[in-house]
């Protein structure tokens, strides 16, 4: 059974979300109320699947609890936020944040998030990036599909991303064909601009 560390300082928020991931998800949740909590915690158990850490709560002072969280972890570390701005949450991913968690989840895409992120998928919450509103939509790329990405943006062809990931070029295709399916970009072109649009790579 997978064990999450899931640290809010909002008692409500904290035990709604830990009980749903225990009841629907099938988790071990193990909880805090602060930033150093978490942090003792975390050196208090032999072991975590993932850490979810809440932006705003005590102690995280914005992006530098992300970056001495990884720093201390060997497991992905996500954020949740129920206010910060969009730049935030793109700032977060590009420090390597396995997620950017709006609480505005319903609770089934919490848990469809948090299992992307076992997979070792990234959370990416498209329309929340977008500022389009409404319920963030779940975009799970997988590390190779995030290098292949990275590539595009760089203006690559799939001949130089191949060599440059040592893979076959029919497998950059193939990556490309999918994540293109994931952001909803119509060509390759597209996905360069969606990516660069949100922040992505």
């Amino acid at each position: 059974m997978q064990t999450l560390l899931l640290a809010d300082d909002h008692d409500l928020v904290r035990e709604t979300l830990a009980e749903y991931l225990r009841q629907q998800g099938g988790f071990i949740v193990i909880c805090a109320r602060t930033f150093e909590e978490a942090v003792d915690l975390y050196a208090k158990h032999d072991h975590f699947d993932l850490i979810l850490l809440d932006y705003s709560m005590p102690g995280m002072d914005a992006l530098t609890g992300l970056e001495r969280m990884r720093e201390l972890a060997d497991c992905p570390v996500a954020l949740l936020s129920g206010t910060a701005p969009r730049e935030i949450a793109r700032r977060a991913l590009k420090r390597g944040a396995a997620g950017f968690l709006p609480k505005t989840l319903a609770p089934v895409d919490m848990v469809a998030a948090v299992h992307a992120m076992l997979a070792g998928e990234v959370y990416l919450p498209i329309d929340f990036l977008a500022g389009r509103g409404g319920t963030p939509m779940i975009v799970s790329l997988t590390p190779r599909e995030t290098d292949v990405l990275q590539g595009i943006v760089e203006g690559k062809s799939n001949k130089e991303i191949a060599r440059d990931l040592d893979i076959q070029e029919v497998t950059v295709k193939l990556h490309l064909k999918t994540l293109s399916r994931k952001l909803g970009a119509r060509n390759r072109t597209h996905a360069a601009m969606l990516a660069r649009d949100q922040g992505l790579c």
